[in-house]
């Protein structure tokens, strides 16, 4: 059970392996029985994901792939697959900067908004997008990180 972390390269202001696992736990429902993996990855493979899965040419922020128990194994022997979470380091690092917020709230807000996605959570209408946006800033409040989207939490107070 837990988080694996895959990093396919390094830069400066990637929060290290222990509180990217801590943000993703806080958002499972059970971490004790749940799997999930963090990759983290550069423009080239996030560019190359996004327009396989997506359909769209750009490198995004967080990509989230859900995962499923192979066929015919029981129901409680194995932990819950959630799926893999795919974030784009330099996406990341220029969106933290442009909403002028700390670079480990954006990873910690971006990790919890995967996670929700692996539980079936979406922002694409309402009144979905307002629950799971509500999630997020109840998880990220219980990690101590102001919610991600008021006025203060991009920079303009």
């Amino acid at each position: 059970m837990g988080v694996e972390i895959q990093r396919q390269l390094e830069l400066d202001g990637i929060p290290d392996d222990q509180a990217l696992a801590r943000c993703a736990e806080a958002a499972m429902d059970d971490p004790s029985r749940s799997e999930v993996c963090i990759r983290i990855v550069d423009e080239a493979e996030g560019r190359a994901l996004n327009l396989q899965w997506r359909g769209k040419d750009y490198a995004t922020n967080v990509l989230s792939f859900p995962g499923s128990v192979p066929p015919g194994v029981p129901a409680g022997e194995v932990p819950e697959l959630m799926g893999d979470i795919v974030l784009c380091a330099p996406v990341v690092a220029r969106e933290a900067q442009a909403q002028d917020k700390p670079a480990a709230h954006h990873w910690a807000h971006l990790i919890v908004h995967g996670v929700l996605h692996l539980q079936g959570f979406d922002h694409i209408e309402q009144p979905s997008a307002s629950l799971m946006e509500q999630r997020e800033r109840e998880i990220l409040a219980g990690l101590e990180i102001s919610d991600p989207y008021s006025d203060d939490a991009h920079g303009t107070a």
